[in-house]
């Protein structure tokens, strides 16, 4: 009877330990993908974003989201290894070009109270379907490889790997644009 009771009992551990388990694992998941950290490295996406910040990424709105005008995005550089962060300005349609240092989307001019620096001129694009144009924050000339950069180009929407949520370290907001 006593072995009996043991046996119960020592099946018992066991399962408590396979939901535990299980619960760690699901509970994993589910925060790397709702969530994640990214350290900031260079000036391109200067003011907004400093350079050595630790950001908390929004994983979550890339999988079932679709990009909205203003989004600092974290983009996976395919075959390259590595992440650009950089300001969404133009969706998927969009006809985007730079002239006397204003950015206009579809005709109107964008205002950018958080951008820094004179962007140079470039011709009239239009954003292929799957893809978003981006730009860095700091537009002076050389600062931010982006997708006014040919080698660059817009980016594919499946690239997005989240969204800038706020600064960790040190805290602070992060600037959201103005309404288009």
């Amino acid at each position: 009877m006593e072995a009996a009771k043991e046996n119960v009992n020592m099946k018992t551990q066991v399962f408590d330990w396979i939901k535990f388990i299980a619960k760690l694992f699901i509970i994993y998941v589910l925060i790397t993908n709702t969530i994640g950290l990214t350290k900031v490295s260079g000036l391109s996406m200067s003011p907004t974003l400093k350079d050595n910040s630790l950001i908390l990424i929004n994983k979550f709105s890339s999988h079932f989201g679709k990009p909205k005008y203003g989004d600092v995005a974290i983009i996976n550089e395919q075959g390259k290894g590595y992440e650009i962060i950089k300001r969404v300005l133009a969706l998927p349609g969009d006809k985007i070009f730079i002239k006397n240092g204003v950015v206009y989307v579809n005709n109107s001019p964008v205002p950018e109270v958080y951008a820094q620096g004179k962007s140079e001129d470039m011709k009239e694009q239009v954003v292929p379907e799957g893809s978003v144009f981006v730009i860095g924050d700091n537009r002076e000339p050389g600062e931010s490889l982006d997708s006014r950069d040919p080698s660059v180009g817009p980016q594919l929407i499946s690239d997005i790997k989240g969204y800038a949520v706020v600064s960790l370290f040190p805290s602070y907001k992060i600037a959201k644009p103005l309404k288009l």
